[in-house]
């Protein structure tokens, strides 16, 4: 369930971000982009790191190296924001991002991996 909503809600994040790739900045009060179709770039990974969590939902047993990618992803993302932030480049507002999009996934992302690692030694040793 966790990897359908996962999925789901990035292939989601990622089309409203391609469609108005402005709305971050608007959001948070920062001046709009000079260079929009990076954040609309940004919209299409997240969107296509929504297919692959969804394949993680339709095969569990084989979906670790996905979901770890993808934890490393919404731990590293987080990290430069905070530098962004403390450095005063980007406002405080601008966390929203990490809320919604990585830090509400760390645990269960964890979980997932945990339980899933001894199935992926397994797989990775035949």
């Amino acid at each position: 369930i966790v990897f359908t909503v996962a999925g789901l809600y990035n292939i989601l994040w990622g089309l409203w971000s391609i469609g108005d790739p402005q709305w971050f900045f608007r959001f948070t009060g920062m001046p709009l982009s000079n260079h929009p179709a990076v954040f609309a770039c940004l919209g299409m990974v997240v969107g296509l790191y929504g297919v692959l969590y969804l394949d993680v939902a339709r095969v569990p047993e084989h979906g670790w190296l996905i979901a770890a990618v993808g934890l490393t992803g919404k731990v590293l993302g987080p990290a430069g924001m905070l530098w962004l932030i403390s450095t005063g480049a980007w406002p405080s507002s601008a966390i929203v991002l990490c809320v919604t999009n990585d830090f509400i996934w760390w645990i269960p992302f964890g979980l997932y991996l945990i339980d899933a690692w001894s199935a992926f030694r397994l797989h990775a040793a035949i």
